[in-house]
């Protein structure tokens, strides 16, 4: 099984100045209870499934399996996905050794920006950036298939 291994902040200044490459994404959720989500998602010109099993106690690691299908597939699927589709740009920032994924929501998520940064064991170090803003790692409201269901914008 593959695990995937990820804490997730809030970010709360000027990353993209540090990007050295962004894609468009667009989502939805064939199933979001938490034991087994199923995302289809487009990302810039390819398409992807994938499935995410439940978080461990800290929402750090939990299981994680995708595999590319083609666009056209995804953009069927996403007819018959659960109501409410992420869409968002992702950016990629190189800080130390690692490479945080940033989000930067539209839509009914307007205004949230979360960065993710992979890590190989649970207890690894890396360099936190300036604009690395609060810890929301196994917060399940930041998890997408959440944002789906409660958007940014009604949060208020």
């Amino acid at each position: 099984m593959a695990q995937e291994i990820e804490r997730k902040f809030l970010v709360s200044g000027d990353f993209k100045s540090g990007a050295h490459k962004q894609t468009r994404i667009t989502q939805g959720y064939l199933s979001s209870v938490p034991e087994r989500t199923v995302r289809v998602r487009v990302k810039g010109d390819k398409g992807f499934i994938t499935i995410k099993g439940i978080g461990d106690e800290t929402g750090a690691s939990r299981y994680e399996w995708e595999k590319e299908i083609p666009v056209g597939e995804v953009q069927e699927l996403l007819k018959i996905c659960e109501p409410g589709v992420i869409d968002k740009t992702r950016y990629l920032v190189k800080h130390g050794d690692h490479t945080y994924e940033v989000d930067e929501f539209f839509g009914d998520n307007e205004g949230l920006v979360i960065a993710e940064v992979e890590l190989q064991t649970a207890d690894e170090s890396f360099a936190k950036p300036e604009w690395l803003g609060e810890e929301v790692t196994g917060d399940v409201r930041y998890y997408n298939s959440m944002l789906m269901k409660t958007p940014f914008k009604e949060w208020k």
